[in-house]
């Protein structure tokens, strides 16, 4: 992913249900994120509802297809360094039950994780 150079690492915001957070925390492991200085196995996440419509030809891991459904989600927040991002996007689309995961990779700046 192309970041300025002035951008070396990006925060992830991840969102999933909660039967897979020690799955996802393993796979962060496995590539490194949430490596903090002196630290690693860093990130947090908080309960948040996600609420969707699944549309016709779709194959929901939630939800109805055609109906609009609110399910309880957790948002997982990570650090990894910009060059990583690619690779930990990929490790966490292998495991992720959704067809269509919402992954926000956020650039962040002068954060003093360098």
């Amino acid at each position: 992913m192309p970041f300025s150079s002035e951008f070396s690492y990006c925060k992830l915001e991840i969102f999933i249900p909660e039967t897979h957070l020690r799955l996802l925390q393993q796979t962060l492991q496995e590539v490194d994120a949430g490596h903090i200085g002196k630290y690693d196995c860093c990130l947090s996440y908080s309960r948040v509802t996600g609420c969707f419509r699944p549309l016709a030809g779709c194959h929901p891991y939630l939800g109805t297809e055609g109906e609009i459904s609110e399910e309880p989600e957790l948002k997982v927040e990570v650090t990894c360094p910009t060059e990583k991002v690619g690779l930990t996007v990929k490790a966490v689309r292998k495991i992720h039950p959704y067809e269509e995961p919402v992954i926000n990779v956020i650039p962040l700046y002068a954060t003093g994780l360098a």
